[in-house]
């Protein structure tokens, strides 16, 4: 029985969760959006349903870490290379949304637009503020890091989420459209700007094995959930914000696809560079989910780009890449099942 011991070991690791543990709802529910499409229904449900209980479950622990370890908490927001993780917790709420709505929960998926893009405006003026402006140490640049591509998604889910429930309501449907559109533009140019101040950071100072960390996968995921977006943008035909934007929308986003399918080599080949040459353990960490993610939201947004725009080619990618995400999503979720039984449950004492 367990009975002593348990507590520490918990507030231990909540102690010490990092800002990004959200992007494990990111993953799933991706991931379940990705089977769905394919008509894999059983495992899509199995993820959506697991994808609820993972995002609860966060919530209280990130509530329980505010306020018993809200020390640690400053600190995350006060740290550029880790601050920007938190807005996994926008991108985890509209992704989380975005599958219920796929299956008519309308009024639930709704309750978390207006949930993640609440927090969007907030930490959108947060983190830059205590992270950057407010930061007394400098050069900041040193500290860019994949994370900060997670802004930008976060901006994308809302725009995602938003054009994902516009065709199902009666009213209000202008002003989801406008939303959407709104959360896209935002999103394009946060992208660029994480990727000029990242791409100065790698050229500007040494770059160590450690260094590229998974979240650098987020600079792909950023461009395939813009292509979902802006493929969800397009569909909606008769919004007359739209119509001014579409043909811009349409163009970017064909435009991001191929920049995201340009990156999969090069992070392929960081990956190589990291744990084979020089021999980094390839261990369980949360920071694998910011690279599950992405492989399931490349599967999707070149499903849903190939249709729109009527690619075969792009569609059958992303149909395939479906597989590659599910794989890779069972075997580190696995891992981080091993690791919370080892590290959490598995402490001297608990048995």
């Amino acid at each position: 029985m367990i009975v002593r011991n348990e507590t520490p070991g918990l507030r231990a690791a909540v102690r010490e969760m990092p800002p990004g543990y959200f992007a494990l709802v990111m993953a799933t529910g991706i991931v379940s959006i990705a089977t769905k499409d394919r008509g894999v229904d059983t495992v899509s449900v199995v993820l959506r349903w697991l994808s609820v209980l993972e995002y609860i479950v966060l919530v209280v622990l990130y509530g329980w870490r505010s306020i018993a370890f809200h020390a640690q908490v400053r600190a995350d927001l006060a740290d550029p290379s880790k601050a920007f993780a938190y807005f996994t917790f926008v991108a985890a709420t509209c992704v989380l949304g975005t599958r219920l709505a796929g299956d008519q929960h309308h009024t639930i998926a709704m309750t978390l637009l207006c949930v993640g893009g609440l927090a969007w405006v907030i930490l959108g003026y947060l983190i830059p503020w205590t992270a950057v402006f407010a930061n007394d140490h400098r050069p900041l640049l040193q500290s860019a890091n994949g994370t900060w591509f997670i802004w930008a998604v976060g901006s994308q889910s809302v725009a995602v989420l938003a054009a994902s429930l516009e065709p199902s309501l009666t009213t209000g449907r202008h002003q989801l459209a406008l939303v959407a559109v709104f959360a896209w533009s935002v999103g394009v140019f946060l992208y660029v700007g994480a990727g000029v101040s990242v791409g100065m950071r790698l050229l500007f100072y040494p770059v160590r094995p450690t260094d590229l960390t998974p979240p650098y996968w987020v600079a792909m995921g950023a461009t395939a959930i813009t292509v979902v977006a802006g493929a969800r943008i397009a569909q909606m035909t008769d919004a007359p914000v739209v119509s001014a934007a579409a043909g811009l929308v349409a163009g970017t986003s064909v435009f991001f696809w191929a920049f995201g399918t340009w990156l999969v080599p090069p992070l392929i080949a960081i990956g190589c560079w990291r744990h084979i040459v020089h021999r980094i353990p390839l261990r369980y960490e949360a920071a694998l989910w910011s690279m599950v993610f992405p492989l399931g939201m490349y599967a999707v947004g070149g499903r849903y780009l190939g249709q729109v725009d009527e690619l075969p080619i792009v569609a059958a990618i992303g149909n395939g890449e479906t597989w590659v995400a599910l794989g890779v999503w069972f075997v580190t979720f696995l891992a981080m099942i091993a690791h919370l039984a080892r590290t959490v449950i598995g402490q001297p004492g608990h048995r």
